[in-house]
């Protein structure tokens, strides 16, 4: 009689009641949820700005392709001339343009310095076109300018589009292992947390069952105390990740692709799904070494 009146006891006043503060293993759960939700919060960022970036780039560079020409001096503008009235009833073709000597010599400076003379040198002339949303016939135009303009190549970009979509893809998909691994850690801190705070209340534990208290209400108790903890922690870090996030620089202020990790528009709600992740790794964790550690000590 008397054990049943204490387990009603400690049933009613709530599972996480009947054990006593952890201490230590209670900030260290706090803290490793914070920071692991802090980085989270960055790859995600990077995740999805690298697939922000993949769509561009295949988007920027599958409409545009560009025209070289390369002929003797005396018959540069008529293949010139040749090329434009080619693209003029070309289908899929929504502008084109001859690129100047400026421009050319902007294209050349990273490799050959400021001080490049472009009018001693017989340089190629450059058409850049810019394709519709259809898109061009690419082997069609191809045989035309072979026709009308013998030193014409067309270049519709592909062999530089698909290693620089590739390569974001691949940066996106380490993003989004790096969280694997993020969540990964979370639930190995907070296992060694929670086997920490039941070997230091073995005499609690003892004395609960000694009460006729169950192993799983024991377990309850540690199991709500670190899952609280543990959302509470992903919750500021995930927070102070996101100020983080919102004071790097934009795209549009210092440019390039590290100014733009971030998120923009609707991408900013997906960071509040990293709090009840967070919860859910903690829960699982805390459950798993809860029960483990209970029948140690049988």
């Amino acid at each position: 009689m008397k054990l049943t009146l204490l387990t009603f006891a400690s049933e009613t006043t709530g599972p996480d009641r009947v054990v006593p503060p952890t201490g230590f293993t209670a900030r260290l759960t706090l803290f490793t949820a914070a920071a692991m939700a802090f980085l989270a919060v960055f790859a995600l960022a990077l995740s999805l700005a690298t697939g922000r970036l993949a769509d561009r780039w295949a988007d920027s560079l599958a409409r545009s392709a560009t025209i070289r020409i390369s002929a003797p001096p005396e018959q540069m503008d008529a293949q010139v001339a040749a090329v434009q009235e080619v693209l003029k009833t070309t289908p899929g073709v929504a502008s084109s343009r001859v690129m100047g000597d400026d421009e050319m010599k902007g294209l050349l400076k990273p490799w050959f310095g400021p001080d490049l003379p472009v009018d001693a040198l017989p340089l190629p002339k450059l058409i850049a076109v810019t394709e519709t949303g259809a898109g061009v016939d690419a082997e069609g135009l191809r045989l035309r300018l072979q026709a009308e303009a013998p030193g014409a190549i067309f270049d519709d970009h592909t062999r530089w589009r698909r290693p620089l979509v590739a390569a974001a893809e691949r940066i996106r998909t380490l993003g989004l292992l790096s969280l694997l691994l993020i969540f990964g850690a979370m639930a190995g801190m907070i296992t060694l947390a929670a086997q920490a705070a039941l070997a230091a209340n073995g005499q609690v534990i003892a004395t609960l069952r000694l009460v006729g208290a169950k192993d799983a209400f024991i377990a309850r108790a540690f199991v709500r105390r670190f899952t609280t903890r543990g959302l509470i922690g992903a919750v500021a870090g995930t927070v102070l990740g996101m100020l983080a996030v919102a004071l790097l620089p934009s795209t549009d202020a210092a440019g390039g692709f590290l100014t733009g990790l971030g998120f923009s528009g609707a991408a900013w709600l997906w960071p509040l799904i990293i709090p009840p992740i967070a919860a859910i790794v903690a829960f699982a964790a805390t459950r798993f070494a809860a029960l483990r550690m209970l029948r140690r000590l049988r």
